[in-house]
């Protein structure tokens, strides 16, 4: 057969029960859900497009609208559908031709086009119902659709011409100004601009309702104050459109909340704007910390407390049973005295998730003096220093730290005897007031605030001990754990110890000596953990001096003018990728200092 075949098919009713998928048919993989929509689609329109077939042993076998054959197969309830119009190819030959040809010559609508035709259907009086019936498509999909069929005409034309992608119109659909919505399109026609880019040009200042400062006001508030709201349907966000009131609003809670602690006895109370606070702020900040005094339960609340425990891991303690069990754990918890609250005050923020988080039991500089006099915070002997302004931002510092700390613990597991000489060290009281491990309630931080590749830790310092369940025999528990022999108990006590570990500079560098800490052994750099953190300038300085070229070299300067995340990508693969450091012919000098390169501070 050739294109100049003359093809005369022959046009039938065939009785559906004569009808069968033929061997021909190239569809063999079928959606059921989308079958079932079809059959609605036919029911109520009909059969709009014939069905082919060819005659076999069996009967005729449909070469052409397999789908449509399976859908006919659910309709045979109805007298319309029991007999079929059947389009007959005269020879195999013609059959094979359709069955290749029906599939591949299809081409689906244009999404523009589609979006042209449901608007003209739902102005014509058609439900989405009766729009999703007639496409064989979801209900979900012709709500999206049609909320791209409100952008004006320029968009739907730029969509249909190729100058914008689908998700890009998708990303003009938040903006209710036409005339910024046209302004915004001539600036991105044919440019590939991102969406997020889009969203920002055409809502610069719109803050998402998943921002830590939207959960934490709440939008009825936020609209009760006047706030205008927008949407992203695409997205299935709502948009906060007045950033202002909204950070005025925040304010005022977070003080609020500040203001009802000093209510309760702390002598300050401040607000921070970030979403957590760390050692280093703290420390910036130059507070000292105390620590709540805890509490002791008599012999028979220790008994309710022990009931009520077990009642809870059973999972049926009642709403009163789990607040007496809170109230009790409370006490052991401890609370911090009046006394203390009189020296001492509160950093009040709020965290990623919008929840309020207090940072409690800090002394400012000038109350360290009545506080030490008090006996509420003991006196030190080490002085502060100032450091010039980093280019490292305070939480990425507090990250880099927890990594440098995590490091020297991995490396520590490989003396053992190290690790208990300085916990002998400290139990002695000949530390003094250095403390080299956290044996208080204290945390000792050694995970970043954020999950990412490129740090990792031994695993003995991240297994959890299984705990003993509530209510056990403490003296069968510690029996059966002793027996499991010296080698056991040490190894628990070396990996517990070192994940407690926490050391001023002179005893870091000690112990960085003994046991050769390397935190590149745990720590590579790369752009989701570092480089894309950083300034771009910082990130051209530091490409400069790896490869050991001169600022004006072109190399240098072709970096420079990339995009802060291509920079950071870039600095990504000369860490992680041996075919880019061969890439650039590095020499000896240029692969140690890439092997060895640490951001400042963590030296």
């Amino acid at each position: 057969m050739n294109d100049q075949t003359e093809i005369n098919p022959i046009i039938q009713e065939i009785p559906f029960a004569d009808l069968h998928i033929s061997e021909l048919n190239p569809r063999s993989v079928v959606n059921e859900a989308s079958i079932a929509t079809l059959a609605e689609n036919i029911r109520t329109y009909g059969l709009i497009q014939n069905i082919a077939g060819y005659p076999e042993k069996d009967g005729i076998g449909i070469v052409v609208g397999g789908r449509r054959y399976r859908a006919l197969a659910l309709l045979q309830d109805d007298p319309r559908f029991q007999t079929v119009t059947v389009k007959i190819a005269p020879d195999q030959a013609t059959a094979e031709f359709w069955a290749t040809s029906e599939n591949a010559q299809r081409e689906a609508l244009h999404p523009a086009d589609e979006i042209c035709d449901f608007r003209a259907m739902e102005k014509r009086g058609a439900s989405v119902g009766d729009i999703a019936m007639a496409y064989g498509a979801t209900e979900a999909h012709v709500y999206r659709r049609l909320a791209l069929a409100g952008l004006p005409d320029p968009v739907i034309n730029a969509l249909r011409d190729g100058e914008i992608s689908l998700s890009n119109a998708a990303a003009f659909t938040i903006s209710d100004d036409e005339t910024l919505t046209l302004e915004v399109l001539e600036h991105v026609r044919g440019e590939g601009e991102s969406d997020h880019r889009i969203k920002k040009m055409l809502k610069p200042d719109a803050v998402k309702d998943s921002d830590r400062r939207a959960i934490y006001v709440g939008i009825d508030a936020y609209k009760q104050a006047g706030g205008r709201v927008g949407g992203d349907l695409f997205a299935e966000e709502t948009l906060f459109d007045d950033p202002d009131l909204l950070a005025d609003l925040f304010a005022k809670k977070l003080e609020t909340a500040a203001a009802s602690l000093v209510v309760e006895g702390w002598k300050w109370a401040d607000t921070i704007d970030d979403s957590y606070v760390g050692y280093y702020q703290i420390e910036q900040m130059k507070l000292a910390r105390i620590y709540a005094e805890g509490g002791v339960l008599s012999d028979d609340l220790s008994e309710e407390y022990d009931n009520l425990a077990e009642l809870a891991e059973g999972d049926v303690l009642s709403e009163e049973g789990q607040a007496r069990l809170d109230a009790l754990q409370s006490v052991l918890d401890g609370d911090f005295t009046d006394e203390q609250k009189a020296h001492a005050g509160v950093l009040v923020f709020v965290d990623h998730s919008g929840q309020l988080q207090i940072e409690q039991g800090l002394i400012r500089g000038e109350d360290k003096k009545a506080a030490i006099e008090a006996g509420i915070l003991a006196k030190s002997n080490h002085g502060g220093s100032t450091a010039a302004k980093s280019p490292i931002s305070q939480k990425l510092a507090s990250d880099l730290e927890r990594i440098a700390r995590g490091a020297r613990q991995s490396a520590a597991l490989r003396d053992p005897d190290l690790i208990l000489a300085l916990f002998a060290f400290q139990l002695s009281g000949k530390s003094g007031y250095t403390r080299p491990f956290g044996l208080r309630q204290d945390e000792v931080p050694n995970l970043p605030t954020t999950e990412f590749a490129g740090y990792s830790m031994d695993d003995r310092l991240t297994t959890p001990t299984k705990p003993a369940k509530f209510g056990s025999d403490m003296a069968r528990v510690f029996r059966a754990y002793k027996a499991k022999g010296t080698e056991f108990i040490m190894e628990e006590i070396i990996r517990h110890l070192a994940a407690l570990m926490t050391l001023d500079s002179d005893m870091a560098d000690v112990v960085d000596k003994a046991v050769e800490t390397n935190i590149r052994d745990n720590f590579t750099p790369n752009a989701e953990n570092f480089f894309g953190r950083v300034g771009g300038p910082y990130m051209v300085a530091q490409w400069q001096e790896l490869l050991g070229l001169e600022a004006d070299h072109p190399t240098v300067t072709t970096f420079s003018k990339l995009k802060k995340a291509e920079k950071a990508g870039k600095l990504e693969d000369l860490f992680g990728d041996p075919e880019t450091r061969d890439a650039h012919g590095l020499d000896d000098a240029a692969t140690t200092r890439i092997a060895n390169w640490l951001p400042e501070g963590m030296k």
